[in-house]
């Protein structure tokens, strides 16, 4: 692996012109492609594989015409001042309102609180429902701009107007987002490399990729069924490893550089070792987001097909546009200081070889390792003070890790999942205007009702086996009101609408509607009739127990194959085991942190969270996927670095410290990138946009900076020569991959050269 990664970093140095402008083809293509592209499609709520998916099915197909996913607008009215909406200046305004909303354009239905008895006992509130014969996302502006005029309008008439459903949801307020994280990126770049051209080419690769990616996604869309949600995923996935891997490639030359290699030969050592791990680590998280399709839900596979396609496009550019940009300025990338010493180092190297025979002895190497470390100052960096302190206390070391990510992890038990609605948006919307209002007006669980389907096609009596079904679900504890039956043309289905005497999200409805489940087969035993509960909150309610039940298949799945992978790079069985382990911690901990704020309510109030519910219930599949590739990253870079000084005869400590003395300052930074790439989700207006750009900022502290710095040093120290063990029958199965760069330095000393060549020294010189 490192053999051939190292022929593609010296071509694509020499040939920097020609990588630069197949790159520059790729982008024109797709972006022609995207340009000419059909517009995507919206985003699927299609679960199939659950009962409230198979009651929409059957609503469409027994009531034609009749979209169950069609837009709804419910428009609350509150008399003011303690008044009455059944007075006759309200409810003229009401009738006028409703009359002006029915004659809109693809309008199905517009139905009065008068005529539809949608009046609270004491008539302080009431209600109008309007339904659309399309989605919400086809809804024209024209449709939603008369429900406006109408609503101002009764506004003016003295009545506190507000609108909930679908049909005008207020999209949330956008964030910093991406603009954020390519600051702090900036930032973070220039204070570790010191140089505004090392800053810049992680970032310029980065954008590149990321272009490339989203064209490819929206010139793809139409055909694969790509949803604008996958465009998001992948850029912001993409965005952060783009980042992470040509940062791990640039760093790994400025160290070659400063070692005394000349820039072709550097650029192929760096593309050669820490572009053979930037390769696995791709692997990794194209692994956990391919492992997506397990779920068995078709808009996540689509995510993480979509995702994994820029993983690997940010991996490419990585191994080949980057070595060609250093090929055209070898030396801008280096600090003020790397480009002093370098004259040096090679000085320092001739006489190493010249001294030694021409051969490289362990001695020159730590030697050379340390001056480059230590820099002209003498410091001795973080990473290597901080690695020797572990290395000599692991226990304890080890034993903090471990406490302090259970301690954060214990919240997760206590983890509930569904899908917030309305009550979680902020007050100054008027969808959650809308909900208090109606939650005050006619109870807690109006909001949340649950749409009953009654197949009768099999009934002796359809209209007694449908008042048969009504009765049970009217008598059921919980259940305030079962509205009157609706039957299609043909008479052989019905909906009612059963409303809860809970909020939609609460422990309590979800019970319910087990407790409805549970009933049924003696009902439809006793009426011929066959019945299926759907709507929002039984939707929700579906979709977090599917989650739940896929979370520990797709684990196994994305953690066996990994497993493998790494036992395949590090040639260790105790190594992968480690690594699984410790990425567990930094997952359950930062679930943990996520129930802790956006569940249980502690510190809410400084992510701007108003209200505390369940925990979207795709956020825990999502953080097991995207974390785990993410995780192994910082994994494979670091251990790597670690194992390639141990094969070059340190001792297991001593090679601990080696490790962080290269890795440390890189992983730390490129974890400050991912953070800030996820934080910058945090600063929008949408509690779940917030929760996921919260759980995976804190997943990456976690791991980074917890389980990769602490956790995993102390467990190599404790293991010793140990953890390197791998069976010797796995041993001759296993091929053997190479990513430390071994063939390369046997290449070199059997040369009796410095790690460069003839045409190297041919090129630009320092």
């Amino acid at each position: 692996m490192a053999t051939f990664l190292h022929r593609i970093g010296h071509w694509a140095f020499r040939r920097r012109l020609t990588v630069l402008l197949l790159w520059v083809a790729v982008l024109a293509a797709v972006f022609l492609g995207a340009a000419g592209a059909a517009e995507a499609p919206d985003d699927t709520a299609s679960l199939p594989g659950i009962e409230s998916q198979e009651a929409f099915d059957l609503i469409d197909e027994r009531f034609p015409g009749a979209d169950a996913e069609g837009a709804e607008a419910r428009i609350v009215f509150v008399a003011e001042d303690g008044g009455q909406v059944t007075s006759a200046t309200n409810r003229a305004a009401i009738d006028t309102l409703v009359a002006s909303v029915a004659d809109g354009p693809q309008v199905a239905e517009a139905t009065g609180p008068f005529e539809a008895k949608a009046v609270s006992e004491d008539a302080s509130t009431a209600y109008a429902t309007v339904t659309y014969r399309v989605a919400p996302d086809e809804l024209t502006d024209a449709s939603k701009d008369e429900v406006t005029r109408a609503v101002e309008q009764a506004r003016d008439a003295g009545l506190t107007v507000e609108v909930g459903g679908s049909a005008l949801e207020t999209e949330p307020a956008q964030g910093l987002g991406e603009v954020l994280g390519i600051a702090v990126a900036a930032v973070v770049l220039l204070i570790t490399f010191g140089s505004l051209a090392a800053a810049g080419l992680p970032l310029l690769t980065a954008v590149l990729g990321v272009g490339i990616s989203l064209c490819a996604i929206t010139a793809l869309g139409s055909a694969l069924g790509f949803s604008s949600t996958v465009g998001e995923l992948a850029m912001m996935l993409g965005l952060a490893v783009g980042i992470d891997y040509s940062l791990f490639v640039v760093s790994r030359y400025r160290e070659e550089r400063a070692r005394g290699q000349r820039p072709q030969e550097a650029a192929a050592v760096a593309v050669g070792t820490a572009g053979s791990a930037v390769v696995f680590a791709g692997l990794t998280v194209v692994i956990a987001l391919l492992g997506l399709s397990v779920v068995g839900v078709p808009m996540l596979t689509k995510m993480g097909v979509g995702s994994a396609g820029a993983i690997l496009v940010g991996v490419l550019i990585s191994l080949t546009a980057v070595p060609a940009l250093l090929g055209f300025w070898p030396d801008a990338v280096l600090s003020r200081r790397g480009r002093e010493g370098v004259r040096s180092a090679r000085t320092r190297g001739r006489w190493s070889r010249l001294s030694q025979g021409n051969r490289w002895s362990r001695r020159s190497r730590a030697a050379e390792a340390d001056a480059t470390a230590t820099g002209a100052a003498g410091a001795t960096p973080w990473g290597v003070r901080w690695a020797r302190f572990v290395v000599r206390r692991p226990v304890p070391v080890l034993i903090l890790t471990v406490v302090g990510l259970g301690a954060l992890a214990m919240p997760a038990l206590d983890l509930r999942m569904g899908m917030p609605g309305a009550e979680a948006k902020s007050t100054s919307t008027t969808e959650r205007r809308a909900y208090d209002a109606l939650a005050d007006g006619f109870g807690p669980g109006f909001n949340g009702p649950l749409t009953v389907v009654v197949d009768v096609e099999r009934a002796a009596d359809p209209q007694a086996a449908v008042t048969a079904v009504a009765d049970e679900l009217a008598a059921t504890e919980g259940i305030v009101s079962v509205s009157p039956p609706r039957f299609n043309k043909t008479e052989d289905a019905a909906i009612l609408s059963a409303i809860p005497s809970t909020a939609p999200a609460g422990k309590q409805t979800q019970d319910l509607i087990h407790t409805l489940r549970g009933e049924r087969p003696a009902v439809e035993a006793a009426t011929g009739a066959e019945y299926k509960i759907t709507g929002t909150t039984a939707l929700n309610i579906d979709v977090a127990r599917k989650m739940q039940d896929a979370l520990v298949p797709y684990l196994a799945v994305v953690v066996g194959i990994a497993f493998l992978l790494l036992m395949l790079v590090f040639r260790s069985v105790l190594v992968p085991l480690k690594a699984a382990l410790g990425y567990l911690l930094s997952v359950l901990a930062s679930l943990g942190a996520i129930v802790l704020v956006f569940q249980q309510g502690h510190g809410a109030a400084l992510f701007g969270v108003e209200e505390t519910g369940p925990i979207m219930s795709t956020m825990p599949i999502f953080l097991v996927g995207i974390i785990f590739g993410l995780a192994m990253d910082y994994e494979v870079f670091l251990v790597s670095r670690i194992r390639e000084a141990h094969i070059h005869g340190e001792n297991p400590r001593q090679s601990v410290v080696s490790g962080f003395r290269h890795s440390a300052p890189v992983v730390g930074a490129a974890a400050l990138i991912m953070m800030a790439v996820f934080g910058g989700f945090m600063t929008g207006g949408e509690t779940m946009v917030k929760m996921v750009g919260f759980g995976l900022a804190s997943a990456v502290f976690f791991d980074a900076f917890v389980v990769r710095m602490a956790f995993v040093p102390a467990v190599l120290a404790l293991l010793g020569k140990a953890g390197w063990w791998l069976p010797r029958w796995a041993d001759r199965l296993l091929p053997r991959v190479d990513v430390e760069g071994e063939a390369l330095t046997r290449r070199t000393r059997g040369t009796g050269d410095a790690p460069g060549t003839t045409e190297d020294r041919a090129s630009v010189s320092v």
